[in-house]
């Protein structure tokens, strides 16, 4: 391995143990890493199954007392250079291995060299895990992800911008004041809207970029666009991924109120569901209209879940008593977590 590489790999960050898609890669990695020993040791392969359950029987404690330690320090060890983070990880699961050993040993003589043993692969274990998540953050590096969110992003706008001008140019015969402030608050939007957007933003800022944006609906669609707030309850402080609420309330608009004749009513509900934020958009149901649809923002959205929070985050579409809803459900974090 070049020294470039090595150290690319000390300096990455280390990953975030409080995710559910981190744990469930350690415990994946750790128990391929244990069938493989013993694929490597078997002589006969009536004995594997016996053999893979005696060394998960060591495997599976600490690594369950591994997992809370981790989640529990997970705060302190993101605040410590990366190369200290991942020694400390080490050192910590050498304890718990170390103590798991001391804990099976029926006998007040431990056998030093079982320890020497277990030890050794708790911290070939751990290695190796650490190199993984320095790959895998590697291959989805702030850049790449940058990239990524930025074109993502992108694919946004132009369907914004055209919807927006129309509207402005529906008003400015008949209201040129209104078409000027209408201008300006295009301005302030797309200034929002033109930002990297590589970070969580505040659910406040969302929320006021989304208001803006149905103002603009609202010089086309008239009464037509009424929206329903049920956000006392969110908390307003919490980070969300920028453009979230905007093209979820566009299709809600263009689905749901442009092929009304009639008044039409989009419900945007915010709240927590235990240590969960839910975010739900219901617009009415048109016969026909979401047969096909238009998928692209929500395939959008989920990218970028994905990119945020990994497995922590999801995204569901409900049809039911002529009302089409989009749900999206978050972990919560403020800006002391991020």
């Amino acid at each position: 391995m070049s020294p470039s590489i090595r150290h690319n790999l000390l300096a990455t960050a280390l990953p975030d143990f409080r995710n559910l898609g981190v744990w469930l890669r350690i415990l994946l990695g750790v128990n391929l890493l244990g069938l493989l020993w013993v694929l490597a040791r078997n002589n006969d392969w009536h004995l594997l199954a016996g053999e893979f359950i005696d060394v998960a029987l060591w495997l599976e404690p600490p690594l369950f007392m591994l997992l809370p330690l981790l989640h529990l320090f997970n705060p302190r060890l993101a605040n410590l250079p990366p190369r200290l983070g991942k020694l400390a990880i080490i050192c910590l699961a050498l304890l718990v291995v170390g103590a798991q050993h001391m804990a099976f040993s029926f006998s007040l003589l431990i056998d030093s060299s079982a320890l020497s043993r277990s030890l050794m692969w708790a911290a070939l274990m751990t290695v190796c895990m650490l190199i993984y998540f320095a790959l895998r953050s590697a291959l989805y590096s702030p850049a790449l992800a940058e990239a990524r969110l930025l074109a993502l992003t992108a694919r946004i706008r132009p369907h914004f911008l055209y919807n927006s001008l129309n509207a402005v140019l529906g008003v400015m015969r008949r209201d040129p004041r209104r078409a000027e402030t209408a201008l300006e608050e295009l301005s302030d939007l797309f200034r929002v809207l033109m930002k990297e957007n590589r970070e969580l933003v505040p659910l406040s800022d969302e929320i006021g970029l989304a208001r803006q944006y149905l103002e603009l609906e609202r010089l086309r669609l008239g009464e037509r666009l009424r929206v329903d707030w049920q956000i006392d309850a969110c908390p307003p402080d919490m980070l969300v991924p920028p453009l979230m609420l905007q093209p979820l309330l566009e299709n809600a608009v263009y689905y749901g109120v442009e092929p009304s004749e009639t008044p039409a009513i989009v419900t945007v509900c915010i709240g927590m569901q235990g240590k969960r934020v839910r975010v739900s958009i219901a617009n009415p149901l048109h016969a026909g209209v979401h047969s096909h649809g238009n998928q692209m923002a929500l395939a959008n959205i989920r990218e970028r879940l994905m990119l945020f929070y990994d497995l922590e985050a999801d995204l569901s579409v409900h049809e039911h008593n002529g009302s089409y809803t989009v749900t999206v459900e978050l972990p919560l974090r403020r800006k002391e977590q991020a």
